[in-house]
């Protein structure tokens, strides 16, 4: 029988680009723990995409973007039992100094620059896609598996 458990759920990840950098933060606690990812998070009922990043980049770092755009939707079953339908966007950074708001959560927000990230294998899964698609403009990724 299947439960809402057992249903993927609709994730949104936000590529953060201030001067030719990407903001960044190591995730703590939840799926990819050790990871390097931009601010994101669950898409909640009734709220658009655009809205979505919005809140969880206020939420998560207190920063303000815009120019919002979409990169890539994708199908994540690498952090099994979690399964996330996910959309990337890509936006520019608007305003805000970026602080941890949610300590349990993140480490020090830092901007990267795109030739100087985090290793890929320290790379929220989300965030290798990201990349992937900022560089290729691919926008469809059945699976983690097709980079």
């Amino acid at each position: 029988m299947n439960t809402t458990e057992d249903k993927p759920k609709v994730g949104i990840g936000v590529m953060i680009i201030k001067d030719g950098k990407v903001l960044m933060t190591k995730r703590k606690g939840s799926h990819g723990a050790g990871e390097y990812s931009f601010p994101g998070g669950h898409l909640e009922y009734m709220e658009s995409f655009d809205e979505c990043a919005i809140r969880e980049t206020k939420e998560e770092c207190g920063c303000d973007i815009k120019n919002i755009k979409f990169l890539y939707v994708t199908n994540i079953k690498k952090y099994a039992p979690k399964h996330f339908v996910h959309i990337g966007l890509v936006a520019d950074w608007a305003s805000g100094v970026p602080k941890i708001m949610e300590p349990d959560k993140a480490e020090e927000w830092k901007w990267y620059e795109m030739d100087k990230l985090p290793p890929n294998d320290s790379l929220f899964e989300f965030c290798k896609l990201s990349f992937d698609s900022y560089k290729t403009g691919r926008t469809y990724y059945s699976s983690e598996k097709d980079i």
